[in-house]
């Protein structure tokens, strides 16, 4: 289809070339002499005017669509007329059964701006603003829905944005308490490598402030620990207006919320936690570094490259997010925070533990040291169990741990085994119930300095040479480790020094050539080889026919030497 532009190229051409009339030029190209007229003024054609329905049946009903309109303008805000509000009254007192909605609705946009500015009402202009590198940043929380285990769960997602690059992080958290504000900051300022010059710009969150100093500003009633941690990082806030009308200015935030939401996190992410969500999210926030915010030149990525360096450092101590509670630890070894039961090593019973209540989880304090760490719990009157706090317990009652709550939850965790099973069971078939239970009580003790893995197959070994003794697994778990030392599969520092030795001198050994080939001759219980059926014995060994050993003969001399001194007595 010609476009108007080459129309006007075609009829001046034509004029030009031929000197052909108004009229001529009208004629050859089939449009109005006004058309013509246009043409040889500008080789630009005009814009043409919009065209505006004008409503016949509305014109009778604008007096009273303006009264509403003008009342709207001392009414709350919140009970102003909509659109439909409107016709829905006139249709009640007039009879405006004709009129339809998008008729009453393109009036009213326009009308009610025109009635705001007749009553001089203040219009609120938005003001395009530069934010320079480093100095500010915006936070705020939104609502998301996860299917968390298997159940649809209400959560919470702190999003931090930095207002120059663009670059945010997300985190969800169970909750958007205190701890989750808290936790939020310090895993943003870790993940960007630093925190804003200027100030971070709020709302009203009552994790940060206590109450709104109404007829003062922005003044605000902070509470201490906001203070505290604040002071800590050494940045200032910025607190926005009161309600709908302080939204844009973080508007930043606002909308990276609902950006991330939508293209993230719909439909609504399944995961077995919120740390496999979390971990979701960085991967997200990598791949996010790529795009273009509206129409600048540059990525999310390249802008923040620039603004990083602009950031103040992070101080050199971290800051507990948590909640420092003082609860006291009862008889079954528990604590209760929040309506919820955490296990605590039974050695606290009746002291009180200094206990930090984070977002994800809680952790146990003794003096310093941790003693106790457990997945935070959000539903009311839940429990958290950890098998390893009651087994020096245990120990002393091994009746009581076949139905136990701590055992029945290390089974629905997978931390107890098919392996602990076997053990257990063999155990018992050898020792009786109360010692078998012992040994496997033994094995569970070893997980507190060595690795699972290693455990796991201690206990393979020692049932594989029909051995059910927590000292044989000890020594096979830790021949494991050895043997695997050298090929430097992940393991830590820690792992080392569970496994005995430091990590300088497992490296010495690396040169010496023969110790993943050589065999290795595994350890034997020849007593419990004794005593159990000869069939179930693999260890490779000739069946042993000998008789047990017995005290007889030295019996016969104690009986003569006893004969001998009644003889020198008499």
């Amino acid at each position: 289809m010609e476009s108007r532009v080459e129309l006007f190229a075609r009829i001046r051409r034509d004029a030009r070339v031929e000197g052909l009339s108004v009229r001529a030029l009208a004629v050859r190209h089939g449009v109005h002499r006004r058309t013509v007229r246009q043409a040889l003024v500008s080789a630009e054609p005009p814009e043409r005017k919009p065209r505006r329905r004008v409503s016949r049946k509305l014109e009778s009903f604008k007096p009273s669509i303006d009264v509403m309109l003008v009342e709207d303008t001392t009414a709350p805000r919140k009970q102003r007329h909509t659109a439909r509000r409107v016709l829905a009254r006139l249709i009640e007192e007039h009879g405006a059964g004709d009129l339809s909605y998008s008729t009453v609705r393109d009036y009213v946009r326009v009308r009610r701006a025109e009635i705001d500015v007749e009553s001089g009402r203040r219009v609120e202009v938005f003001v395009p603003q530069e934010h320079a590198p480093g100095a500010e940043a915006e936070v705020d929380f939104g609502e998301v829905w996860v299917v968390l285990d298997g159940v649809k769960t209400k959560c919470h997602m702190f999003v931090y944005r930095l207002s120059h690059s663009g670059k945010a992080v997300h985190r969800v958290y169970p909750t958007q308490a205190q701890e989750a504000f808290l936790e939020g900051h310090i895993d943003a300022f870790t993940a960007l490598g630093g925190v804003p010059t200027k100030h971070i710009r709020y709302d009203n969150l009552t994790a940060a402030v206590t109450s709104v100093v109404f007829g003062q500003g922005r003044q605000r009633v902070e509470n201490d620990r906001w203070v505290l941690f604040r002071s800590h990082y050494g940045f200032d806030a910025f607190y926005c207006q009161p309600g709908i009308t302080g939204a844009h200015e973080k508007g930043g935030v606002e909308g990276e919320v609902g950006r991330f939401r939508r293209n993230r996190l719909s439909p609504m992410p399944v995961v077995a936690s919120l740390e496999e969500l979390n971990n979701r999210i960085r991967v997200w926030e990598a791949e996010d570094d790529g795009r273009r915010i509206n129409d600048r030149i540059r990525t999310v990525g390249q802008d923040f490259d620039t603004e990083q360096p602009h950031l103040a450092p992070l101080p050199a101590e971290t800051f507990d997010p948590g909640l420092v509670l003082t609860p006291r630890v009862d008889r079954s070894s528990m604590i209760t925070v929040r309506m919820v039961k955490y296990s605590v090593p039974a050695r606290f019973i009746g002291r009180k533990v200094r206990v930090s209540l984070r977002a994800s989880e809680i952790v146990v304090f003794d003096g310093r040291t941790v003693v106790a760490r457990h997945q935070r719990i959000t539903v009311k009157h839940g429990q958290s169990v950890q098998l390893d706090h009651y087994l020096e317990v245990l120990r002393t009652k091994p009746g009581a741990f076949p139905g136990s709550t701590a055992l029945a939850r290390a089974r629905e965790a997978g931390s107890f085994t098919n392996a602990h099973e076997a053990f257990w069971a063999a155990s018992r078939r050898v020792n009786g119930d109360a010692d078998g239970t012992r040994e496997l009580i033994d094995v569970l003790l070893l997980h507190r300095f060595m690795h699972a893995d290693d455990i796991q197959a201690g206990i393979s070994a020692a049932l594989g040479v029909g051995a059910v003794s927590a000292d044989v697994v000890a020594v096979e778990a830790r021949r494991h480790a050895t043997e695997h030392l050298n090929s430097n599969q992940g393991r830590t520092a820690e792992d080392l020094a569970a496994v005995g030795g430091s990590t300088s001198d497992r490296h010495s050994d690396d040169h010496r050539g023969g110790h993943g080939a050589e065999h290795v001759q595994r350890v034997v219980s020849l007593t419990q080889r004794r005593l159990m059926d000869p069939a179930a014995v693999i260890a490779g060994l000739p069946p042993d026919s000998r008789p047990i050993p017995t005290v007889n003969s030295y019996d016969e001399l104690l009986a003569k030497r006893s004969s001998a001194n009644s003889a020198i007595t008499s």
